[in-house]
């Protein structure tokens, strides 16, 4: 038997299975060049931001047409916002994704500058 239940925005599903361990994610980080990326078949998406002070300013998500639809934007904005909330950072959502991204996750609410 599996039941689903969606529940902040995560999916949690009840089965007699094993369970499997959450796939990691492969974004990366490179704090010098402000910015958050992963390299899926030979292209790369990627979030830019950059620091003002104890605040993560969000300026730009891009994802190659090729990759779209697969939820890399969002696991970009995610990561981003995930750091920042370990540093302690305030975000502001500069890119029009990454504050659409603020209003549907209301999980992340207490990071917005």
């Amino acid at each position: 038997m599996r039941r689903s239940h969606a529940r902040h925005g995560t999916l949690c599903t009840l089965s007699s299975e094993p369970a499997r361990p959450a796939p990691v994610s492969d974004v990366q980080h490179d704090p010098a060049a402000g910015k958050f990326f992963l390299d899926k078949d030979g292209q790369r998406a990627a979030l830019e931001y950059r620091r003002h002070g104890a605040q993560m300013v969000i300026t730009h998500t891009f994802v190659p047409d090729a990759l779209r639809n697969r939820g890399l934007a969002s696991e970009l904005v995610r990561a981003a916002l995930d750091q920042a909330r370990q540093e302690g950072w305030k975000v502001v959502p500069v890119c029009s994704y990454s504050a659409d991204f603020l209003q549907r996750h209301p999980e992340y609410a207490d990071l917005r500058a």
